[in-house]
């Protein structure tokens, strides 16, 4: 039975990658590091036409990042064995599992004290992504290392313009419940953004 600790443990904390890598053996998931994507931290996907079950998951991740995802996607696959698709993929089926597959990494010392007080309210009702918890998002985010000129939404004033990474340039309006709304230069067109996206901000 392979070992993939060694690999896993330049990603995510040296604890957890022995679990990690007996959770791929037990499964026989594929699971690849992949280049970074802007839409998603990981993925899963259902076995197709004889191949097996697949996870990928961005290299770019801090560790404690990393290792959630790695659990988030874990949970996905775990939900499809049981239910295969008949349940919502982030349903109480996933929910349950997530929590599950979490409990070993809270009771192992591997995440810093606030990231625990964080999964722990992130726990009562676990989202599509940990991304769209704030709390558990600034968490994560204080351990990120690599340098960026980004700079979160809600930091910047009000009418302030910005461009994401793709070069598409707005302006930023008032916050309207929990999002804000703000007008893309070019087109006109009024966008609904998390405060907690990262941005870069424009002199336009």
């Amino acid at each position: 039975m392979p070992d993939y600790s060694t690999s896993l443990k330049k990603y995510m904390p040296e604890a957890a990658a022995p679990v990690i890598s007996q959770w791929i053996n037990d499964t026989g998931c594929r699971f690849k590091v992949t280049r970074s994507r802007n839409s998603k931290l990981g993925d899963y996907r259902a076995p197709f036409k004889g191949s097996s079950h697949q996870i990928t998951v961005n290299h770019d991740l801090n560790p404690y990042s990393f290792l959630i995802t790695t659990v988030h996607e874990f949970a996905h696959l775990k939900t499809y064995q049981e239910h295969k698709n008949k349940v919502k993929p982030h349903g109480n089926e996933w929910k349950e599992n997530f929590k599950m597959l979490m409990e070993p990494f809270l009771n192992r010392a591997i995440f810093p004290a606030d990231i625990i007080q964080a999964i722990a309210q992130y726990l009562n009702n676990p989202a599509a992504s940990s991304c769209t918890d704030i709390n558990l998002y600034r968490s994560l985010k204080r351990y990120d290392t690599l340098q960026t000129r980004a700079v979160h939404l809600e930091d910047l004033p009000i009418n302030s313009c910005f461009q994401l990474e793709n070069g598409r340039k707005f302006q930023k309006m008032e916050k309207l419940r929990k999002r804000y709304r703000c007008i893309e230069l070019h087109t006109q067109k009024v966008y609904l953004f998390h405060p907690i996206a990262e941005v870069f901000p424009s002199e336009d």
